[in-house]
């Protein structure tokens, strides 16, 4: 852990020796499902991510909700740190929890900065630990030109970032959680009694936005990433260092209406969703690696933005590693039906734990894939059977399995039930 902190504040004292001065105006704009880049200015050039921040914080909290650390009503301690924090906020009071279901909500719709904070409490210790989380996450991403120091984005002279890193953030968030990506969408939500809606305004009038993430700082100035779903393509586009929302805005609606070939949206404008039947949109992954899910466009909307009430539950598909009875009928959800079998464990957790520790091990060659259970037999004869599920040919989880079997896992090939 030492040598790991030392490397950090290697990479942070190179980085900040090499920029004193952050840039200002940056952009980036690529293609989700090839991971070509479309257009780029300053892509690489130093800001600060101000809320973009908490995509990161998110990518998490999706993270350890997905490895049973915590569930969606998890209760969270507001912390009187946490709840001084100034806004934006949800300003709970010190000793009051929120759920992790809540502190999402208000992360996305709210960019709530007790939320963020008491995450990270939750999650690191404290939020300087967390942060060392975030880098570390971060560096296993590729993001190699980015540094966290909190989990909110509130000003700090050494949290940085690039236009080309937050797009990476984004095609993360989509591929490695596309269920609760969707959440992204959501423009408000009812919180204690009181409807608070969100900020990203270019989202409630641009066709096929879906989201995510928008962040203001005096140091930072204006910075949004967006997606935009067309047909079967998804475009990422990323403003940085806008000098005003509606200037930055503005920006993004020309970048991308240039790169799908729409006609320029008036500024200002209002431009709602049509109605799209469900379809597949393909991620870029890593090298070489292309992933998919299924992706519901927005529904046209009325001037009135929907609301999601905080009490109920999220809208995302149940967690991956669900356990179904063998004698159903559950076909794969994810794009392709070869699957894999690396182990049989006593209890549904114990297979889970197996799971996650293969999904570390196996990298790239189970990205495409998603983690399942299938529970066999009954009383004291009862296994959950540890699988990965959805490969798109015989032989990408035929390379899943010499790869797993490298590092000591039994693995074995079922029939493609396509």
């Amino acid at each position: 852990m030492k040598s790991f902190r030392f490397a950090l504040a290697a990479i942070a004292a190179f980085v900040f020796g090499a920029a004193h001065a952050v840039a200002g105006s940056a952009s980036l704009v690529l293609d989700a499902r090839t991971g070509r880049i479309l257009a780029a200015e300053n892509a690489d050039t130093l800001n600060h991510p101000a809320s973009l921040t908490k995509m990161m914080t998110l990518y998490l909290t999706f993270e350890a909700l997905h490895r049973g650390k915590i569930g969606w009503s998890t209760p969270l301690v507001m912390s009187s740190t946490a709840a001084r924090k100034p806004p934006t906020k949800l300003g709970v009071r010190p000793g009051d929890t929120i759920t992790v279901q809540e502190a999402v909500y208000g992360m996305i719709v709210r960019s709530a900065n007790d939320a963020a904070a008491a995450v990270a409490e939750a999650l690191g210790g404290s939020e300087a630990a967390f942060a060392q989380m975030m880098n570390a996450k971060a560096r296993r991403l590729g993001m190699t030109r980015t540094y966290f120091v909190n989990a909110s984005g509130l000003p700090a002279r050494e949290q940085i970032t690039t236009a080309r890193e937050m797009a990476r953030l984004a095609v993360a968030l989509m591929r490695d959680f596309p269920g609760e990506y969707r959440m992204f969408a959501v423009q408000g939500f009812t919180f204690r009694g009181r409807t608070i809606r969100g900020h990203n305004k270019l989202m409630y009038r641009y066709a096929g936005m879906d989201g995510i993430k928008t962040g203001y700082t005096n140091a930072s100035g204006y910075n949004i990433v967006s997606a935009v779903r067309d047909g079967n393509r998804r475009i990422i586009g990323v403003v940085l260092g806008g000098r005003s929302a509606k200037g930055r805005d503005d920006k993004m609606a020309s970048l991308l209406d240039q790169h799908l070939g729409r006609a320029a949206t008036p500024a200002g404008g209002r431009l709602v969703a049509a109605t799209s039947p469900q379809g597949a949109v393909e991620v870029a992954g890593l090298p070489g690696v292309r992933l998919s899910y299924a992706d519901t466009a927005r529904t046209s909307e009325s001037a009135s933005a929907p609301v999601i009430a905080a009490s109920a539950a999220p809208v995302m598909p149940p967690d991956r590693s669900t356990a179904v009875d063998d004698s159903a009928s559950v076909p794969p959800t994810a794009a392709g039906h070869w699957q894999i079998q690396i182990s049989t464990a006593a209890t549904a957790e114990g297979a889970r734990k197996i799971l996650v520790e293969a999904e570390s091990a196996g990298g790239a060659a189970l990205l495409g894939a998603s983690p399942h259970t299938e529970v066999s037999g009954t009383g004291s004869a009862r296994q959950y059977r540890a699988r990965f599920i959805g490969f798109a040919s015989r032989e990408a989880a035929t390379s899943a399995c010499a790869i797993l079997k490298k590092r000591s896992y039994d693995c074995t090939l079922l029939p493609d039930r396509g």
